[in-house]
């Protein structure tokens, strides 16, 4: 397998940052992967002095480990990380050779503290835009712990391993042989899984703040760093840095940018708050809000943290259709990212619940892999564009049921199915499938306010012009509120005004 020009200079530029010399350990058969293994490692060494190849037989075959002179890493790839796995790659060649990983000293201190064996293995597609950071976090322990091993595995290379496993969504993370994780997961909640997190006396001890940012998506992330520029002591709390973004695909419309892919995004978010006096706690979620002499935040773990004003962007989340079946069969066939788990049900037959744009963006892609898809939308009408409807009616494999309304997805271990009533006649159907994604919208992360300021009948938070709530001085931005579009650029926007209501909330007050 020949790399293309552009992967090939991109690779060049890259060799050139390696600090020492590395050797990749290769195990190869005669199979179509292996050949493309052994062409991959073949071509990085020619294209770098520093690089050696040495045969040997690893766990899997084929793969390949990357390693120091003379003192194994622990990183292995099974299958060609190629797609959105390059990055991958080019990192763990990297940092093998000796370049420092761009992560926080504490954090560092954490993972070298690590004791016990723990070895890590990926399941990943790759065209799955989530696997690449948990596959490099991951990586990165391996390189800073000899205790800890990493292996990626493409679940397209391992096919048979992966339906033994019952692995029907990715990234899937196996620890010492068990189910670890599914889905994104950052460092820092691998560490907390770990046992290594922040611990509630040591939040509620933080002194009080100005502004407290609860949410950590692009409106949270705008309001912090417009809040940080005035000079004000900042806090931000987060259940994850980046929010819904992380799990968004494709961006064209972010202007100036022409496109990118939300993980990018999340990781240029995260890194330019990291620019500013903010303090960052990751990983909590908040759980109730009172005004005393302070507005007082209780998180989930028991932590209350005390400040002036309040900006509220805790965004949303996927709406669920709350059917028998759905919480059940998640990551078993359910599932809500078509780019990530699409993948894993080539050549097998899928619905899409949702005909807006999401739902027939979704049919489309998977229309490429799969057998054979079923789009059912409740009304009468899909809501998608006319130019997406008009692309997904040509696609020959392709069945669109109107007036359906879905009531139980079916299985046993995994989905076998999928039980709907024909709004017009009455009649119950059921159809064999092998996997569902949910693609109805989203729904705003308010539950936890209770009725303490007011909110719309779907759940969003009802505010002003100045992005101010009903109660005086906390705030709202972004896809929790109110507002007329649920965009990352009308977020941000939302996020800059609830800052510097916020301000000027202050000194008035």
């Amino acid at each position: 397998m020949a790399l293309d020009a552009e992967i090939k200079s991109q690779l060049s530029q890259y060799l050139q940052l390696l600090e020492d010399d590395i050797v990749l350990k290769v195990s190869t058969g005669s199979d179509k992967t292996s050949e493309e293994t052994l062409a991959l490692v073949d071509e990085l060494a020619t294209m770098s002095s520093k690089i050696s190849i040495e045969k040997t037989e690893l766990e899997r075959t084929p793969s390949f480990s990357v390693n120091r002179v003379g003192e194994d890493s622990g990183i292995t790839f099974a299958g060609v990380p190629l797609g959105h796995e390059f990055t991958s790659l080019v990192l763990a060649l990297l940092q093998v050779s000796g370049r420092p990983p761009k992560v926080e000293q504490n954090i560092i201190d954490q993972i070298k503290e690590i004791d016990g064996e723990y070895h890590f293995e990926t399941y990943v597609s790759l065209s799955c835009h989530n696997c690449p950071d948990v596959v490099q976090a991951l990586n990165i322990m391996s390189v800073l712990n000899p205790n800890i091993t990493h292996t990626m595995i493409d679940g397209a290379a391992y096919k048979e391993e992966v339906e033994s496993k019952d692995i029907m969504a990715v990234p899937a993370v196996h620890l010492n042989g068990e189910s670890f994780s599914n889905g994104r997961i950052s460092l820092e909640e691998i560490l907390a899984k770990l046992g290594k997190s922040l611990s509630a006396d040591e939040l509620s001890g933080k002194d009080p703040y100005d502004v407290l940012v609860v949410g950590g998506g692009p409106a949270g992330a705008s309001a912090a760093i417009y809040a940080s520029r005035k000079g004000i002591r900042t806090g931000m709390v987060a259940e994850r840095l980046g929010g819904q973004v992380l799990d968004t695909l494709s961006i064209e419309n972010f202007i100036s940018v022409k496109n990118t892919e939300g993980p990018k995004l999340a990781a240029a978010l995260e890194e330019h708050v990291k620019d500013y006096d903010i303090d960052i706690m990751n990983l909590q979620r908040a759980k109730g809000l009172e005004k005393k002499d302070l507005f007082e935040l209780e998180l989930e773990n028991g932590a209350v943290l005390k400040s002036k004003t309040v900006i509220i962007s805790t965004g949303a989340r996927w709406r669920t259709i709350n059917v028998p079946g759905e919480a059940e069969f998640k990551n078993k066939g359910v599932a809500y990212c078509p780019h990530c788990d699409g993948p894993l049900f080539e050549g097998k037959d899928v619905a899409v619940i949702g005909g807006g744009n999401s739902g027939i963006e979704a049919a489309i892609d998977l229309a490429g892999i799969v057998n054979h898809v079923t789009v059912l939308e409740y009304n009468s009408d899909l809501k998608a564009d006319e130019v997406l409807q008009k692309r997904l009616y040509s696609l020959p494999n392709v069945t669109v049921l109107t007036n359906a309304q879905t009531k139980e997805i079916t299985g046993t271990d995994n989905v076998n199915g999928l039980t709907y009533v024909d709004r017009e006649s009455g009649d119950e159907k059921h159809i064999e499938l092998a996997g569902v994604f949910v693609q109805i919208g989203l729904v705003p992360n308010t539950d936890w306010l209770g009725d303490q300021l007011e909110r719309n009948k779907i759940g969003e938070i009802v505010v002003d012009k100045n992005s101010a709530t009903t109660i005086p001085g906390v705030f709202a931005a972004g896809d929790c509120t109110d507002s007329a579009y649920n965009q990352i650029i009308v977020s941000m926007g939302s996020g800059a005004t609830a800052a510097l209501a916020a301000f000027d909330h202050l000194i008035r007050n």
